[in-house]
This record gives C-alpha cells, sequence and structure tokens, in this order.
C-alpha cells in the first residue's frame, strides 16, 4: 500500500493527518481512542481493527483529495 499526504493540522510534524492509499481508502494519524466508554459504543469490532480520533476539520483535506502541505 502506498500513501499520499492529503493534508494535517499538526504543528511541528504531530497528528492529526489524513493520508489516502492507492486502495481507495484512508488512513488517518490520530490520537488513539482509550477511553472505555468510547470503545464500549462501538459495534462489530473485528480483529486488526483500531481506532483514532480526529477533528471533524480534517476531512477537509478529504474533497479534493490533493495534498496541500508538503512534508
Amino acid at each position: 500500500m502506498r500513501l499520499t499526504l492529503l493534508g494535517t493540522d499538526s504543528q511541528e510534524g504531530h497528528c492529526p493527518t489524513l493520508y489516502a492509499t492507492d486502495r481507495d481508502t484512508y488512513v488517518i494519524q490520530g490520537w488513539t481512542v482509550a477511553d472505555p466508554e468510547a470503545l464500549a459504543d462501538l459495534k462489530d469490532v473485528l480483529d486488526g481493527e483500531t481506532f483514532v480520533e480526529i477533528p471533524k476539520a480534517l476531512l477537509r483535506f478529504a474533497a479534493n483529495e490533493r495534498p496541500e502541505v508538503d512534508h
């Protein structure tokens, strides 16, 4: 799988960041969801799945799928 940086709201290289893949999916770099109440609300979790939290504003980079930040 290859990743293309779409954009980031991070300062000084810290997350969150949004990437597009060559498999027509996204990879999100964000904060690990560890809150027990939030994890209890998740449905149909499969082995190998994980969850990260990002700000809603980060998804603006998915609209055009063109990189806006070079890193």
